[in-house]
């Protein structure tokens, strides 16, 4: 069952007040250096074996961030072999949320950032230059320009929408099949970070040296 992503549990990340993100503590390093402030690390897990390419995901993304006609900002992608029908594989595709995102590095504006209080790679419209740097940058091919707004945009986990409320972001509110799981990855107590100790997960083009936040728990495959 999956877990809702309560309010408080993110408002310590967005709240007005005078708390800053970097008066909080997140656990101690591995090096066993004292505990110290750190900033979050949101990411996401794709379960194959629970996608089942319904899609409600990429609408419910579109619906929620305006996203224009015959644009994504994700989508699924059956990826299933033709002579292996049984074994049904789908796999998302959108923005990897890296740490060391290429996009941030090359932005001449600096619209592409990562956002001071989230960590969260997004973009301000109104400082893109539809220059394509980003486009180019990113080793996913993800990212594009918006046909309204005339600036790049990729997935950002709904910042500015859905967990501005306090709301997880929207393809994971829509999934049926738990095959999503946003939190902190810097969190040890989030549920993300204890799926992660227990299950085996993928990076995509990990060689790319970017450390991506999104995570893929592989297809197990079933019959003979």
């Amino acid at each position: 069952m999956k877990t809702n992503f309560k309010r408080r549990a993110f408002v310590k990340y967005l709240a007005f007040g005078s708390a800053t993100i970097g008066t909080l503590a997140f656990g101690t390093e591995k090096s066993g250096e004292s505990q110290k402030a750190k900033k979050p690390n949101f990411g996401m897990i794709f379960d194959q074996n629970k996608c089942v390419g319904c899609t409600d995901c990429e609408r419910a993304c579109a619906k929620v961030n305006l996203v224009p006609k015959g644009q994504m900002r994700l989508f699924v992608e059956d990826k299933t072999d033709p002579n292996d029908r049984m074994n049904k594989r789908y796999v998302r595709v959108s923005c990897q949320q890296c740490v060391e995102a290429p996009c941030v590095a090359v932005c001449p504006t600096n619209a592409c950032h990562k956002d001071s209080l989230t960590n969260i790679t997004t973009t301000n419209a109104n400082d893109c230059i539809a220059c394509k740097y980003c486009i180019v940058a990113c080793p996913y091919d993800v990212r594009f320009i918006n046909a309204q707004t005339h600036s790049a945009e990729s997935c950002n986990f709904c910042l500015d929408t859905n967990l501005k409320n306090g709301k997880e972001p929207a393809c994971v509110e829509a999934c049926r099949y738990d095959a999503l799981v946003f939190g902190d990855l810097n969190d040890e107590d989030a549920h993300i970070s204890k799926l992660l100790k227990i299950k085996d997960s993928l990076r995509m083009r990990p060689e790319c040296g970017t450390k991506p936040s999104l995570r893929y728990i592989p297809a197990v495959k079933m019959g003979v």
